[in-house]
This record gives C-alpha cells, sequence and structure tokens, in this order.
C-alpha cells in the first residue's frame, strides 16, 4: 500500500515585498504523526514567493522520508494551489521560476493540490513566523 504524506505549507512577508519566510509541516497521513517541521528563510520577497518557498520545503522532506509516498499538499494560499493545479496561469517571473521547481520535483509523485482556511494551517504558518523572526532556516527533527 502507498503511504500518504500531508504537507501543509504556509508563507508570509512583513511588507510586500519584506522579510519573508515560509513554513511547512509534514503529516503521516495514517497516523497523524508529525515527521518534520520546517522553516525557509527567504529573505526579501513577497508573500507569494514564501508561499512557493514553504511548500518546496515541504516536498523535499515529504519526498526524502518516502519518495514513494502519495502527496496531499495543503495551502491556505489560493494562488499557489491555482497555479499548481493548472487552472491559474503564472505571469510573475520569480514565482515561474518556484512552480517550476516545484513541478520538477514532483514530477511522477501522485499529488493532489487543496485551498485550506488559514485558521487550519496554523502550524505551517507558526514555523513561518519563526523562521521570519530568527531569519534562518531549520528543520526538525534536523536532516541527519
Amino acid at each position: 500500500m502507498t503511504r500518504r504524506l500531508i504537507v501543509e505549507a504556509d508563507g508570509g512577508s512583513r511588507g510586500n515585498p519584506g522579510i519573508a519566510a515560509g513554513g511547512s509541516v509534514v503529516i503521516d497521513e495514517a497516523t497523524g504523526e508529525v515527521l518534520a517541521e520546517l522553516g525557509v528563510y527567504v529573505g526579501v520577497a513577497t508573500n507569494n514567493v514564501a508561499e512557493y518557498s514553504g511548500m518546496i520545503a515541504g516536498v523535499t522532506r515529504a519526498l526524502a522520508i518516502d519518495p514513494n509516498a502519495e502527496l496531499r499538499i495543503r495551502l491556505d494560499s489560493k494562488l499557489v494551489v491555482e497555479q499548481m493545479s493548472g487552472r491559474w496561469k503564472i505571469k510573475h517571473p520569480d514565482m515561474a521560476d518556484l512552480a517550476a521547481e516545484a513541478r520538477d520535483l514532483l514530477m511522477g509523485t501522485p499529488v493532489g493540490f487543496e485551498w485550506i482556511p488559514r485558521a487550519e494551517n496554523a502550524r505551517a504558518d507558526r514555523l513561518a513566523n519563526e523562521a521570519m523572526d530568527k531569519r534562518l532556516s531549520f528543520a526538525r527533527p534536523a536532516v541527519p
């Protein structure tokens, strides 16, 4: 049976553009166990670039945990969900590059994108804010 992992991702910036970071949580869908928490400090960028950065970090970690997993990616960014699902065009060059990076990572991986309300994305939001506060990237548990 294929393992299913959930990636909850978020990003934000203080100013737009401003100090920006993404956050993500990797969860085993069957058990609800949190397998990884990540913060990605981006520097000065838009909130949308930070959203993509958080998602890419979560996908990268999920596939490192289980390269054969099926992924369900949950974000409170309608823009990223719609762009990654192919329903909306990507006009901004920075986001186009990040979307291409995400598509390359996900090639051959069964994946679904789901929009969730902001209130349901508190874990990833907390990690993005922690990365902004500390101005550094981190991973828990640390990658061996």
